[in-house]
């Protein structure tokens, strides 16, 4: 016996479980114990499988409209396809991030080129994104995961963020600015980071790092992103939906028995007369 509760203290799957298990039959159970001596067993069932999925509907609803509870994927920011990284504010329009070429003059250095990205970017309606902003360092940081993670691009202390860009993501239908809850449909939202190379810097010991200085022979890159809305919402709709339908079920069925009582009580259905 106690080798076995050893095993369950040990083990917290099985120790989770079990406790579960427990909590269920004894609220469960206890509740539909109380109601099923006062009202028989199969009125006391329907009665407790009621109230059960009733109160499951009600805490989906809590957690779809405040987003706790069980949840689905978290929004992110994924890589754009086909192209993600342009290593050259140039080809900006071929990777169709802008409408219109960038000219720049023969000889034009790397942040001159960057200079006039940036003229075109706010043009075409591209906003910058303040350095306080919390979804710059959002961008920026899954940004960073791209870069050194997947891509191989660049190390970490390799480059620097200079700027984060962001466009699109207009939700409908909308009854005004701030009444939005309602708005289920969302055009695509693109983020795009501007990154430069830094110059090698010589790490000394027992001396604070180097100030990074940008790299100014290499052009600047840019990575462009769209943004994943996840499903973070979707298991409470589910279970909100599902226990809700149940829910009606047991409620119709509940009703039809008590219609039938009545008509047992009033004689409507005995046909014989005395």
């Amino acid at each position: 016996m106690l080798s076995v509760l050893f095993a369950v203290s040990w083990d917290p799957e099985i120790r989770g479980i079990i406790v579960v298990l427990c909590m269920f039959l004894t609220l469960c159970g206890g509740t539909y114990l109380v109601i099923g001596t006062n009202l028989g067993a199969r009125l006391g069932f329907l009665i407790s499988v009621a109230a059960i999925f009733g109160w499951m509907a009600m805490m989906g609803a809590v957690w779809t409209v405040y987003g706790i509870g069980l949840k689905g994927r978290e929004p992110t920011w994924k890589p754009a396809t086909p192209i993600s990284i342009i290593r050259d504010g140039t080809l900006l329009s071929s990777a169709e991030v802008i409408d219109v070429p960038i000219k720049i003059a023969a000889g034009a250095s790397p942040a001159e080129v960057a200079a006039t990205v940036k003229k075109q970017l706010e043009a075409e309606q591209w906003v910058r994104l303040d350095d306080a902003d919390p979804r710059r360092g959002q961008a920026a940081a899954s940004a960073d995961d791209i870069i050194q993670n997947k891509a191989k691009e660049f190390a970490a202390g390799e480059y620097v963020t200079l700027s984060v860009y962001d466009r699109g993501g207009e939700r409908s239908p909308k009854i005004n600015e701030s009444l939005d809850f309602l708005a289920f449909r969302h055009a695509p939202r693109y983020a795009l980071v501007e990154l430069a190379p830094l110059l090698p810097q010589r790490a000394e010991p027992a001396r604070a790092p180097a100030k990074p200085v940008i790299d100014s022979s290499q052009p600047h890159r840019y990575l462009l992103m769209i943004r994943d809305l996840g499903t973070k919402r979707q298991p409470a709709i589910f279970i909100t939906l599902g226990s809700s339908l149940i829910f009606g079920i047991l409620c119709l069925l509940l009703h039809r028995r008590d219609r039938f009582v009545l008509a047992n009580a009033t004689g409507e259905l005995n046909s014989a007369k005395v």
